[in-house]
């Protein structure tokens, strides 16, 4: 049985653009010896699989820190919140913000806040958290000030001034989580500061804490405690999926093999599940070898795939196939381009991939594909040990290129290993996510940006396949540049096409975002038909849903 502490991680990644987001598949789970009906009344708590101990927890609450508890981000807040289902932004300290011009960002700091300790929250607080992390740069977690100059407060305003012509800064500035100056000013050392008594301005604060557990009460003087239904929160160190299952939990996240069987049939009446898309899942050709840098052979490769097999057999029926868009679907629909042919969606044409290889210099010889010296076409793809959803699509695409004669084999290091392959171009093929940030910028940028495109041998964090066009790069310029909407999506759109023709990653299906929600206790869980929010439990998307949870009647 696999605890949740792997699916957490990758998809933690996926949020910082260096995977997408997909668990790992779970074995069956028996449930038929649990007692739906059982489990006492609800006492106002709520049970959450979101953070796991190794195996037990280390108390810290330091919201810089990258080994912090998770529900640290249920009690701190950004100045906004992006939806990255949609890219929209709820205001939480700030109510607001405008663009004078490209280079400038304007935040309203929301008044009538009070830290938990009692003291007000002001625009100092703002402008001292982010003095903070450009004093200490390893604070700077989202890379802020790559995109600040400079920032002055005005009455209870907070000016950016930017380096440059930056409109997606303002979703770079949006996330960074604010702490207080009277607080935070007193702390020597704010890198290994364990920050152990929290003071934060969210929905809830530290209550009750031992290695195997803790809780959050709701913060009483919450400026906006009204919409916080959850009295407590409860975080057990132990998140296996049976414990999800058997113990009555009311949010995990968690990919379940069979999960109407497992899941739903625990409690047939409140359980439910919701797996929208949040990242496309695609195999990365290295574009600085050959036979890879040949856009006929990556043609090849892409006729040749089944993807809505590839999605069945990854992810059990759950998402969908991806189109070669560069677009997160159908979550970024209103971006997508009219002039991509059926979408963006490439069908399985053999004739068509048996064509595109042989302008690349291989034929069909017998049942084996061959260079020109009669060599069979042989590849490696890349995988991570472990990410068995990913090596059962794997596992479809090596028999769906093993019928046109190519020799494929799987490499699975472990998931280290796959990382520094990944970031040091060291592979032939490799399955990887992209997009899924919520900013249509952000996914094209991180996917196509040459800036990224490291010599092999050297790290990258982005752009792993080492894709390099100066004209793909001045449209990224001029779509970061772009206040308008009209003006983004022309840019857009001839950036989906440099995706589709010219086949920088082939997109094979979206992964999904695993939420699983028992409303017994609790309504208004983020649905298809209100996806008001992402269903993950981590990062500061959760503020959105403890702030709609309702009572059940």
């Amino acid at each position: 049985m696999k605890h949740l502490r792997g699916r957490i991680t990758r998809t933690a990644l996926a949020v910082i653009g260096v995977t997408a987001v997909l668990a790992t598949s779970a074995c069956s789970i028996d449930v038929k010896n649990k007692a739906n009906n059982d489990a006492p009344a609800s006492d106002g708590s709520l049970l959450v699989a979101a953070d796991n101990g190794s195996p037990t927890f280390e108390k810290n609450f330091n919201p810089f820190s990258p080994s912090k508890r998770v529900a640290t981000t249920y009690m701190y807040e950004p100045l906004q919140v992006i939806n990255t289902l949609d890219g929209k932004a709820t205001p939480f300290l700030a109510t607001g913000n405008t663009l004078p011009d490209a280079q400038t960002v304007v935040y309203d700091i929301r008044t009538g806040v009070k830290w938990s300790d009692g003291t007000a929250f002001t625009a100092a607080d703002v402008a001292f958290t982010f003095n903070l992390i450009k004093a200490t740069p390893a604070l700077d977690v989202q890379g802020a000030w790559q995109h600040i100059k400079s920032l002055e407060v005005k009455d209870d305003t907070v000016v950016f001034h930017l380096k440059a012509e930056d409109v997606p800064a303002v979703a770079i500035i949006n996330q960074q989580l604010i702490v207080p100056e009277h607080i935070w000013k007193d702390v020597k050392d704010p890198l290994t500061f364990t920050n152990e008594e929290p003071v934060a301005s969210g929905p809830y604060v530290l209550d009750k804490f031992s290695p195997n557990e803790y809780t959050l009460k709701k913060n009483k003087d919450y400026w906006q405690a009204d919409k916080v239904a959850v009295d407590k929160l409860v975080l057990p160190a132990a998140n296996s999926q049976l414990d999800v299952v058997n113990n009555g939990y009311d949010w995990a996240y968690a990919f379940m093999t069979d999960v109407e069987g497992t899941w739903v049939n625990a409690d047939k009446q409140h359980n439910s599940y919701w797996f929208p898309p949040g990242g496309t899942i695609a195999l990365l050709p290295n574009l600085t070898k050959a036979p890879f840098n040949d856009l006929d052979f990556r043609e090849g490769l892409s006729f040749a795939l089944d993807r809505d097999k590839i999605a069945v057999d990854a992810e059990q029926g759950y998402v969908e196939a991806a189109g070669q868009s560069g677009l997160l679907l159908p979550n970024q629909e209103e971006w997508l381009s009219e002039d991509l042919p059926n979408s963006g969606a490439i069908g399985q044409d053999t004739e068509k991939a048996l064509a595109a290889f042989e302008k690349a210099g291989y034929t069909k010889k017998g049942d084996k594909l061959v260079d020109k010296a009669g060599k069979q076409l042989k590849i490696t793809i890349t995988t991570a040990n472990g990410y068995t959803d990913w090596l059962q699509g794997l596992q479809t695409v090596q028999a769906q290129l093993g019928k046109l004669g190519i020799d494929v084999k799987l490499s699975q290091p472990q998931p280290a290993a796959y990382y520094k392959a990944l970031n040091n171009g060291d592979f032939d093929i490799a399955i990887t996510g992209f997009g899924g940030t919520g900013s249509v910028f952000e996914d094209f940028n991180r996917l196509l940006n040459s800036e990224f495109a490291t010599p092999v041998g050297t790290s990258t964090t982005a752009n792993f396949q080492r894709f390099t066009d100066p004209k793909v790069d001045a449209l990224l310029a001029d779509l970061k540049a772009a206040t308008g909407e009209e003006e983004q999506k022309q840019i857009a759109a001839e950036l989906q096409g440099v995706v589709y023709e010219q086949l920088p990653v082939i997109s094979m299906f979206y992964g999904g975002l695993w939420g699983l929600y028992s409303d017994k206790n609790f309504t208004g869980w983020p649905t298809e038909d209100n996806a008001y929010a992402p269903p993950n439990t981590w990062n500061s998307t959760p503020l959105l849903i403890l702030t709609n949870l309702k009572k059940a009647s």
